[in-house]
């Protein structure tokens, strides 16, 4: 996998708020775009903690910060889905929005976890996806880390009241087999 990743907040911010954003680059190195409504959802939040995260990676090089154009095909479905949806489906927030519009104007993958909200949007669109589970399997896989830190890393963003699909990376594993 090559494309570009496009990261909602819930997903990035799973990693940032555990302190294990520095698997991200290792896994997807000059592939992950953070989109600009994302990035001003962090300093919304007034997290300086967060804030403080992804501007190192920014800083780094590590991440990219995309802004959408007004009158870009990608904008055009960014207010379709913060505004005014087909029938059948929900608004949804201007990260998740501006995620799934360019992961699906740009041929790239949806990094989210917030299936809930967005999964029909991943089926009308044909969207590849990951989520924070997708993601600790594959530091796994490569390496980078064990199941047991997988464990750890899983239980610390439950801590963080971070919803992921399941109790524990081994049973995300087990589910996901």
């Amino acid at each position: 996998m090559t494309e570009p990743i496009f990261f909602d907040t819930d997903c990035l911010s799973a990693f940032l708020w555990v302190d294990e954003q520095s698997i991200l680059p290792r896994l997807f190195k000059g592939r992950i775009i953070i989109p600009q409504s994302v990035y001003d959802e962090l300093l919304n939040s007034r997290v300086s903690l967060l804030v403080n995260r992804i501007n190192i990676m920014l800083g780094n090089g590590q991440v990219e910060l995309k802004s959408i154009e007004i009158g870009s095909k990608e904008h055009e479905m960014f207010e379709e889905l913060t505004q005014h949806p087909e029938p059948g489906f929900k608004i949804i927030g201007d990260g998740e929005a501006a995620a799934i519009s360019f992961a699906v104007n740009k041929d790239g993958v949806l990094a989210s976890n917030n299936l809930k909200d967005i999964k029909k949007y991943i089926e009308k669109y044909s969207i590849k996806h990951i989520t924070t589970g997708d993601i600790l399997k594959k530091a796994m896989d490569k390496f980078i880390i064990s199941e047991e830190e997988g464990n750890d890393i899983w239980n610390d963003m439950m801590n963080r009241q971070r919803w992921l699909g399941a109790d524990s990376f081994t049973e995300f594993l087990r589910k996901s087999e």
